[in-house]
């Protein structure tokens, strides 16, 4: 929550610099912008301009200026900013949304948004949309324009804490029942108020807790005018949201071929154009940096889609196994084509996300220097605790609930597959301690300082000075009917019921049928998994989720062969904290030539929840990358 604070200061002190940002990129950019469908007339174009709280200040501008968007869309939200929203409206009323989409990302840019007749829509009001559109109404008249702003609630369940007990609703994951210390607990709605909020004329909506695919989706059934019925046109519309969702994601940013990605400084922020009969393309402003081609796409597709066969939405359930991605002719590197999409009625109930207290933690990062450097690392840690668990007993305080000790530099991230060599002459202390006693944690932070004199040598910063004490937020997840979850739509001071329509049945989801890899010719070359693939990992909760895609198609059964859940699961053993409850999934996506993993409980709690200095799994795809497959064909005869 202080974070929270201090973002919302640092965003008022600088509202003059991103207008000043504003002004420079209007200058700079080309304002022609351009179709790429053949009929402009049947395509809506939105931009993505955040993928996360705390994303770029040039994406704003950049499309405003030079994407020729219908629709501009900011996502903001995950579980751990909800929690941190919710503790900073109860210490400030007026506070629980994202004040840097008000200050930075839409409020120095409100004439172009008013003169472009673009509209907005965004997730930014967390826990308090209405404290958001409020700024927003005050950002407009500074400006010196008006809008018709339309707020989305509803979403938020914690007033109805004692209701939603008595209905004993369990943790869809470990079955467990309803906490005790329930923090924030937020229902993830669908595109349906968002859709109605425009079919009233709203030009900029602020929403709480919605999918990020919906902010794309609402758009779309509005100017399509696409029924909730239509399942293959919302799954269509869902897709390019999901493409879109992560800002720079989609056009070439953390992309496994990094290195042919230019110009990161000014890198394209996504643009999804999609027609009223369902047809994606997915590109970026020109004249902009970044990378948009089948592999940079695909990688954002498979990126924490769980099974693809049922990427399950508020509005429907999405079969992404059979969709395609093509380069455009003469647009390479600027445009794809995506297509084979197919929906199915979603689901009666909402997912709810929520997240309760469970104790204290703190890290201490500190850097060593000097030959040993990573030996030196670990005695420092170990002696730290120890001394800690000598004062703990003296004052009668229990032992740490959970401790992760972990040299960066030494490859412990890598587990049995580091190979450090003779050890790095400088290294990263990561000590992070999980206690459920406030108290415990404040001794443990002031004895990490004293390692500068009474323990090894080399010892040079302790990261951000003293290691402060903060609380441990751990997820807690379930289904939560629709019927009992109405939204409103406030519009000026006209509110809205939407209430989700009738749920219809679906056919059952035919399961993937691959064709056996028959008997696979071998010979003498090993390669690495980055040799034959693509990859990208992420989180969805305490669970890692890699996609695998093939660099040629030729490549795939060799990869099938080879990668399965089995050997994924020994590769990556050490990741999981207890191999009796962990498990690999996996599944094919044979449109795009690849599979998805799901590593379950891979990631130490998770979130904020997780003690690892890689919480959400960003590089276990790098790690399987160097997974090495043998006995294989040259490239050249396994892509005949």
């Amino acid at each position: 929550m202080a974070t929270l604070c201090r973002i919302g200061q640092v965003c008022q002190q600088n509202v003059a610099l991103y207008s000043r940002v504003a002004s420079c990129s209007a200058q700079r950019i080309d304002t022609r912008g351009f179709k790429t469908t053949p009929d402009s007339r049947n395509a809506t174009r939105i931009g993505c301009a955040s993928g996360f709280w705390g994303d770029s200040a040039v994406a704003a501008p950049q499309l405003i200026h030079k994407g020729k968007i219908d629709f501009l869309v900011f996502d903001y939200l995950s579980e751990i900013t909800m929690s941190l929203l919710t503790a900073a409206m109860h210490k400030f009323p007026d506070m629980g949304y994202a004040p840097d989409f008000v200050q930075a990302a839409v409020g120095p840019f409100m004439k172009d948004i008013k003169q472009k007749g673009i509209r907005v829509v965004s997730n930014a009001g967390g826990i308090n949309p209405h404290a958001c559109a409020k700024a927003l109404e005050g950002a407009a008249k500074k400006a010196g324009v008006e809008f018709k702003i339309a707020v989305v609630t509803g979403d938020n369940l914690m007033p109805s804490i004692e209701e939603i007990k008595k209905f004993g609703v369990k943790d869809f994951d470990s079955g467990a029942g309803f906490p005790d210390k329930m923090t924030s607990m937020t229902a993830y709605f669908g595109a349906g108020p968002i859709q109605k909020a425009l079919d009233n004329g709203a030009e900029i909506i602020v929403t709480g807790r919605c999918t990020d695919s919906a902010l794309v989706l609402g758009p779309l059934m509005h100017t399509h005018k696409w029924n909730p019925e239509e399942y293959d046109l919302l799954a269509a519309g869902s897709l390019a949201g999901h493409l879109i969702e992560c800002g720079a994601q989609a056009t070439g940013g953390v992309f496994t071929d990094w290195e042919t990605v230019p110009d990161w400084h000014n890198i394209g922020f996504p643009i999804a154009e999609v027609s009223s009969d369902g047809g994606i393309i997915i590109t970026k402003p020109r004249h902009t940096g970044g990378l948009v081609s089948p592999a940079t796409v695909g990688e954002q597709m498979v990126y924490e889609i769980g099974d693809p066969a049922r990427y399950i939405l508020p509005d429907v359930s999405c079969d992404f196994r059979n969709v395609k991605i093509e380069q455009i002719p003469g647009q390479e590197g600027e445009a794809v084509k995506v297509s084979g999409v197919k929906g199915h009625a979603p689901t009666p109930d909402y997912k709810v996300s929520g997240t309760h207290a469970d104790g204290y933690r703190l890290t201490a990062v500190c850097c060593v220097g000097g030959p040993k450097s990573a030996a030196k690392a670990r005695k420092t840690m170990d002696a730290i605790v120890t001394r800690c668990r000598g004062i703990f007993k003296q004052l009668g305080l229990s032992d740490f609930a959970k401790l992760h000790m972990q040299v960066l530099g030494a490859e412990d991230t890598y587990g049995p597959h580091a190979t450090p060599g003779d050890g790095p002459r400088e290294a990263v202390v990561w000590l992070a301690a999980h206690h459920h006693d406030k108290k415990a944690l404040q001794f443990m932070s002031r004895e990490i300082a004293p390692a500068g004199t009474g323990m090894a040598p080399g010892l040079t910063a302790i990261i951000g000075g003293r290691p402060k004490v903060s609380p441990v937020l751990k997820l807690y997840s379930f289904l939560y009917p629709k019927e009992k979850l109405p939204a409103t739509v406030t519009i000026n001071d006209s509110a809205l019921d939407y209430e989700f329509p009738e749920t219809k049945s679906s056919p059952p989801i035919e399961e993937t049928v691959v064709d056996s890899n028959g008997t696979l010719a071998t010979g003498n070359h090993s390669y690495r998994l980055i040799d034959l693939a693509y990859a990208r990992s992420g989180d969805k909760g305490n669970h890692c989720n890699i996609g695998v895609i093939a660099r040629h198609p030729g490549f795939l059964p060799y990869l099938r062969q080879a990668l399965t859940s089995k050997a994924v699961a020994e590769y990556m053993a050490h990741v999981f904290d207890d191999a009796a409850d962990s498990a690999v999934l996996r599944y094919e996506l044979p449109g795009i030539h690849g599979f998805n993993f799901l590593l379950k409980n891979s990631l130490g709690g998770g979130g904020i929840a997780s003690l690892r200095s890689d919480p959400q799994g960003k590089a276990f795809a790098q790690m399987l990358l160097d997974f090495e497959l043998k006995n294989l064909p040259s490239l050249e005869d396994m892509q005949k």
